[in-house]
């Protein structure tokens, strides 16, 4: 006969034995029902597709029957949407989501005589962590799942960004005027330092640094930053050809006739470095580019919106040169996410060049994602939904009024969808939004702080607006 301790044991151990069986599962996600838009190097789509994901990575990505193949504890049924690699929003300075709306007085001199006293006035690391954790909300409510940014106090926008669970590239400014992080000019450069110490090995945050322009940081700085670049093996993010005749700023002496040349001149154009905007570019600038194999940050929304120009994007396209897209900062498109950004990225190309027929859905979406990728250097990891790289994934609803009919998955994307159809972001494996649920962090947690903020900033922009609108353009 049986102890009734020891059967006692033997039908735990049998139930445990159960428990482990049920639970051998392969995999931590499944993906299925999908339209799956994988943007691999033949740009295959798979209808009634499965995406399997475990740990961080994607394990699978095929027909039904993976879902045979594979278990997981969580499934997400996509509901015949479109699944698809994360949006790569590859420029932005996303704390000036607290000045969004702000400045639209027609201020020619936006940059000199708004933007910089406005943030001189207002900027703090208080108000860089709670910014930034609202605009990292908006990102991944709308479907981009790694951004970059130029802007200061990088790690309180690293800790906010992983606080929401975002990827990003995180320039810290060096810039040749005092600033909020740094009391002495370039002192941005300590700052880099010991923030790429911090972060260096991060899963999330990919630390950088941020000259501003050729005309705001000096010879010697670029160099130096190129030479850190290259020890600490960083990105370098900085803004060039946004207005045109830059190198006329350059106080240095040099015989360069665009900023693009002067950067070569001075030894500062590398693999490492990526531009923002490169509106005014020539086609030797484009080949100086593409033979540095640096990449662009093409931000057709804000350059309308400022007036500065339309950037050659479909002749670097067409060189196979690495392009993505970027709204600019929230002052700039007062957008964070890609979605008007990508009719703009299709419409400007076709008006410049006077073609319907460029720019066409597939193309911009290809450049939302492996595009932004490529442009920062990151295409290994992700921009494509393949085996071996992060789980960064959206799932964009098709249901929605403005979704219907959904013939071609790149056109409803590119000019129909919006960032209300954007159903589920995942990022390195993390549920971060689903069902249009925010699973990290919801904006009512950061509503208070918000409010506290707009009503501080309210009254003294205003004021500047008055001085500010009689200034001269930069451009003129």
């Amino acid at each position: 006969m049986i102890k009734p301790t020891l059967l006692a044991s033997f039908v735990a151990m049998a139930l445990s034995g159960c428990a482990q069986f049920t639970n051998n599962h392969n995999a931590d996600l499944i993906i299925t029902n999908g339209e799956v838009l994988t943007i691999n190097g033949s740009m295959d789509v798979i209808e009634n597709g499965v995406v399997v994901i475990k740990d961080d990575k994607i394990i699978a990505v095929g027909g039904e029957e993976l879902s045979e193949q594979y278990s997981a504890p969580k499934q997400i049924d996509a509901n015949d949407g479109i699944v698809m690699p994360g949006m790569i929003n590859t420029h932005n300075h996303l704390p000036m989501i607290a000045f969004r709306g702000l400045g639209e007085e027609g201020i020619s001199n936006r940059l000199f005589a708004y933007f910089f006293p406005l943030e001189g006035e207002k900027l703090s690391r208080e108000l860089i962590y709670n910014a930034t954790k609202l605009g990292a909300i908006d990102l991944a409510q709308s479907g981009v799942t790694t951004y970059a940014d130029m802007y200061y106090h990088m790690d309180e926008m690293a800790k906010a960004t992983k606080e929401v669970g975002l990827r990003a590239v995180l320039g810290q400014t060096v810039i040749k005027f005092p600033v909020v992080d740094s009391k002495q000019p370039y002192g941005g450069i300590e700052y880099a330092e010991s923030f790429i110490q911090q972060y260096k090995n991060d899963p999330l945050i990919t630390p950088a640094y941020a000259p501003h322009a050729v005309y705001t940081v000096s010879k010697e700085k670029l160099q130096q930053i190129n030479q850190l670049s290259k020890l600490h093996d960083v990105p370098v993010l900085i803004h060039v050809a946004e207005f045109p005749n830059e190198e006329a700023r350059i106080k240095e002496s040099h015989s360069a006739s665009s900023p693009v040349e002067y950067l070569k001149q001075i030894g500062a154009l590398d693999e490492r470095v990526v531009l923002a905007h490169g509106i005014h570019l020539s086609a030797n600038d484009i080949q100086l580019v593409k033979q540095a194999d640096a990449g662009v940050a093409y931000n057709p929304m804000a350059n309308a919106k400022g007036a500065t120009g339309m950037a050659p994007a479909w002749e670097m396209y067409r060189e196979e040169m690495r392009v993505g897209l970027g709204t600019d900062g929230p002052m700039s498109s007062n957008q964070v996410d890609l979605w008007r950004t990508l009719s703009y990225a299709s419409t400007m190309q076709r008006l410049k060049h006077d073609d319907r027929t460029i720019m066409i859905p597939e193309q911009v979406i290809e450049m939302a994602t492996i595009g932004g990728a490529k442009a920062l250097h990151m295409e290994e990891t992700i921009g494509s939904l393949e085996v071996g790289k992060q789980a960064d994934i959206i799932i964009v609803e098709t249901q929605s009024a403005n979704m219907l009919p959904n013939y071609d998955p790149y056109a409803t994307l590119v000019f129909q969808a919006n960032p209300s159809n954007v159903d589920t972001t995942i990022v390195n494996g993390q549920v971060v939004m689903e069902n249009r649920q925010m699973q990290t962090i919801a904006l009512d947690d950061v509503r208070g702080t918000i409010d506290a903020m707009e009503a501080d900033i309210k009254a003294f922009a205003k004021e500047l607006a008055k001085k500010a609108i009689k200034s001269k353009s930069l451009m003129d």
